[in-house]
């Protein structure tokens, strides 16, 4: 217990230094973009595949659920829909970038600690926390809504291909399932919930990899608690996000 007070007291604490006045905006707006393309459009791929295949898979795991004849058809597009975007979208592709990007930034600011990059960077008198870690919490915080966004969108597209080509249901069935009741609060509910979570992935990710101390089994440890810790953080967020914009 107070081994988790001091480490998220230490948490905290990073984060005052990282959110500090940038010396140079320019050269941290430029980090900025660096790291959306490090961290957001090189993860385009794997978050359609996954996308595509869970929609495909909501659809026909409702499909099975929903074949009483007393119930309308189109309800299936709309389940998949709701499932999408309250919990599949959001919450599972912050999890898979957790593993992905959250091990990649830890592993990358690990190795510049044990190989005394960041060292160097204090020497010459620049905040090195802010300059590697505050262009990875923005750049993250401002393109994983998109990630999400389009995750949904690729869902709905791989529930449709699963609907019409598994011949569960037609083409106008699915669409207006899709189209039915939609409320776009839950659109804005999924939003806010990412911003939360990309700032605990990266946040959590770069305090691990800020921190490691030893040679490459230390940073491989970092790597390993950054993906874990930020799945915990995710999951209690998540309910937290639910409970208080649902209930």
């Amino acid at each position: 217990m107070i081994q988790g007070l001091k480490m998220f007291g230490k948490y905290l604490s990073l984060l005052g230094n990282v959110f500090s006045r940038p010396e140079n905006k320019k050269v941290y707006f430029r980090r900025i973009l660096d790291e959306m393309v490090k961290l957001g459009v090189n993860s385009l791929t794997i978050v359609s595949i996954i996308s595509l295949f869970m929609g495909a898979v909501v659809t026909i795991q409702t499909g099975l659920q929903l074949s009483n004849p007393f119930i309308p058809k189109y309800l299936i597009g709309f389940a998949t829909r709701e499932s999408l975007v309250l919990e599949f979208s959001p919450t599972m592709i912050a999890l898979i970038l957790a593993g992905k990007v959250g091990s990649s930034i830890a592993s990358e600011i690990g190795t510049m600690r044990v190989s005394e990059q960041i060292d160097a960077l204090e020497i010459m008198g620049i905040n090195s926390s802010a300059f590697i870690i505050q262009p990875k919490i923005i750049a993250s915080v401002l393109f994983f809504p998109i990630l999400v966004v389009i995750s949904m969108a690729i869902g709905m597209f791989g529930g449709f291909l699963a609907a019409t080509l598994g011949g569960i249901i037609s083409k106008a069935e699915f669409l207006q399932g899709l189209l039915y009741w939609f409320q776009p609060f839950y659109i804005f509910y999924a939003i806010v919930k990412t911003v939360f979570f990309a700032f605990a992935i990266s946040s959590v990710s770069s305090f691990f990899g800020y921190y490691t101390a030893g040679g490459a089994i230390a940073v491989g440890k970092s790597s390993t608690k950054a993906v874990v810790y930020s799945c915990i953080v995710i999951l209690i967020v998540n309910f937290v996000i639910t409970q208080l914009m649902l209930s």
